[in-house]
Parts: C-alpha cells; structure tokens; sequence
C-alpha cells in the first residue's frame, strides 16, 4: 500500500523537473499534461495533472493498493459509516484501468481506494479537453478530479 498525492500544476514540464529532482526518480509514466511517480522512499504514487486554471492544487489524494481484497475491505469499511460517495469497476483513468472507491471528505476533497488491474490499455480515452478519463465531472477538470 502506498499514499497517492494528485496535484494540479501549471507547466508539466516545470513539475516534473522539480519532482524528479526532490525525489531522485524519472515518472513512471509521462503523457500530455500528465505525469506520475511511482517512489519507493518514501512510499508514494505522485501524480500531476497540467492544470493551470485550477483554483485548488490537490486534485485528490488516494490509497493504491496491489489486491483486489484491500478495495473491497475499503468499501465494507466506508460503506456502512455512510462514507462511499461512489465506486468505479474497470475505470480508465489516469491512463491505466482500476477498481476504485471514492469518498469525499466535510470539507470537499476527494479520496480514493484503489487497484491498478492494467497500468497500459491498449486505448484510453481522451477527452476534448485533452483529459484522460472516460468521463469528467466537470469540463476543463483533469482527470480523476
């Protein structure tokens, strides 16, 4: 299990250089306006959204797991405290597919629970506002926003 903190950023390109620096590691995975981090130590998938109209820099924050079973214990813990705001199944997101749980937090921001079943499907779809995601809550948001 590792932490996953989304940023919005204003230059990719800016982002990553800074990123692969602090944290002495290339992306794992790098497309337009978008990049993620795969760090060992500490434990962290850091992912950056090229997002320069946000009004907020967390995107979202997560919990990646590696088994199935740990989303599914996430939804059975979340579920009955009322805490699930929605739960995804072979989503495309982020350029990769998951199983996911979402839950959103008093104060607005969104966390998941997730597992990455594919990190490279064959087609991923690209919104018009060049967004990697099947579907975005709001127009000009990043993906997973």
């Amino acid at each position: 299990m590792r932490l996953q903190l989304a940023l919005n950023v204003r230059n990719i390109e800016e982002a990553v250089t800074y990123y692969s620096q602090l944290f002495g590691v290339q992306p794992h995975k790098r497309r337009p306006g978008y990049a993620n981090f795969a760090i060992e130590k500490p434990p962290l998938k850091l992912v950056l959204f090229e997002n320069p109209g946000a009004s907020e820099r967390i995107n979202h924050l997560g919990v990646e797991v590696f088994e199935q079973e740990e989303v599914e214990a996430a939804f059975e813990r979340l579920d009955p405290a009322g805490l699930v705001e929605s739960v995804e199944h072979d989503t495309i997101c982020c350029y990769a597919t998951q199983n996911k749980v979402w839950s959103r937090e008093p104060q607005g921001l969104r966390w998941e629970w997730y597992r990455i079943t594919d990190d490279a499907p064959e087609s991923v779809p690209v919104t018009a506002e060049g967004t990697c995601c099947s579907e975005v809550s709001e127009p000009g948001k990043a993906c997973c926003s």
